[in-house]
């Protein structure tokens, strides 16, 4: 595997350092680019578990750059398998979702943090945001991943994707494009207040009382996978939304669990009960009400909600 330049901020390993400790000093990072790039915090996981392997392999050469190299690792691993990712989707049951994972602000006071630093960061790993990057082919997402998120150089970005840098430029031109036709910019995460006035107006079964919360022009996507039933397309419009969601609550009557959380940098809820176990998050338009519903029910979805993921 070639080397590639060194990125910002890359120091070679010190002498005798230990392998393990090089590692741990970029493994979040490395997985916050990893799922970046995949939408799964259990195939990040998996992905960076791999290059751990292959950066402790003793029969590796040296390496002066480690950042740079497990960089590269990493996003070569993470392309190859948002290859195997379309694959799958091709028979995939209903829309699919990104898998929900705990995350935690950064305090913007905190001593080194950059307050809009941190909410760049944030912002790139909301559903909506996520959704976007599906526009995208699996290079594609790596590139604007890599430069426009990472702020990774171009050579670095070459280096890591097999491309020049040239033909770099080229893909997060064509990235940005795509990203930027498909992105509504005055759109941004529910607050806390609009999604649990959504969830109450639910538990009280009021179709009106909801209608009241959706935009014109609201869309609820649900991914129950093969294992839970959901709607199998998209489905659009303030009437559809509100009856939908309020029929899928209403199967909940025992033992519900409701808790607000905060997942993929935005405020979301948990709810458990018996036969249901779901994530609800939200998008709001323009007009302060909501323009998008996002609904997590695959249990294969759920296993990062428990758990702070290192997903800076």
């Amino acid at each position: 595997m070639s080397e590639p330049t060194t990125p910002t901020g890359d120091q070679p390993a010190p002498p005798g350092a230990r392998l393990e400790e090089v590692f741990d000093a970029e493994r979040d990072r490395l997985i916050g680019l990893a799922y970046r790039m995949l939408g799964s915090i259990a195939d990040a996981e998996d992905v960076v578990q791999t290059a751990w392997l292959r950066w402790s392999d003793p029969g590796r050469g040296p390496v002066d750059r480690p950042a740079a190299w497990l960089t590269t690792v990493v996003s070569r691993l993470a392309i190859d398998r948002m290859r195997q990712q379309q694959r799958r989707r091709e028979d995939y049951v209903g829309p699919w979702l990104p898998e929900p994972v705990a995350t935690q602000a950064a305090d913007p006071g905190s001593v080194g943090v950059d307050p809009a630093r941190a909410a760049e960061l944030a912002d790139s790993v909301t559903f909506g945001f996520l959704v976007l990057l599906d526009r995208l082919s699996p290079v594609e997402r790596a590139v604007f991943v890599l430069s426009d998120v990472f702020g990774e150089p171009f050579p670095s970005i070459a280096a890591a994707v097999g491309r020049s840098p040239d033909a770099v430029r080229q893909i997060a031109s064509r990235a940005r494009r795509k990203v930027r036709e498909g992105r509504q910019a005055d759109r941004r995460p529910a607050d806390e207040a609009l999604l649990t006035e959504l969830v109450v107006a639910l538990g009280e079964g009021s179709v009106d009382k909801v209608l009241s919360l959706m935009s014109p022009d609201v869309v609820l996507t649900s991914d129950g996978g093969p294992a839970r039933r959901a709607a199998r397309r998209p489905v659009v419009g303030p009437d559809r939304v509100s009856r939908l969601m309020v029929h899928l609550t209403s199967r909940v009557v025992d033992d519900v669990e409701v808790s607000l959380t905060e997942l993929n940098g935005a405020a979301a809820y948990v709810i458990r009960a018996p036969g249901l176990h779901m994530v609800l998050a939200a998008d709001a338009g323009p007009d302060g009400r909501i323009a998008a519903v996002h609904i997590v029910m695959n249990p294969e979805k759920l296993g990062g909600i428990d758990r702070p993921a290192p997903v800076p």
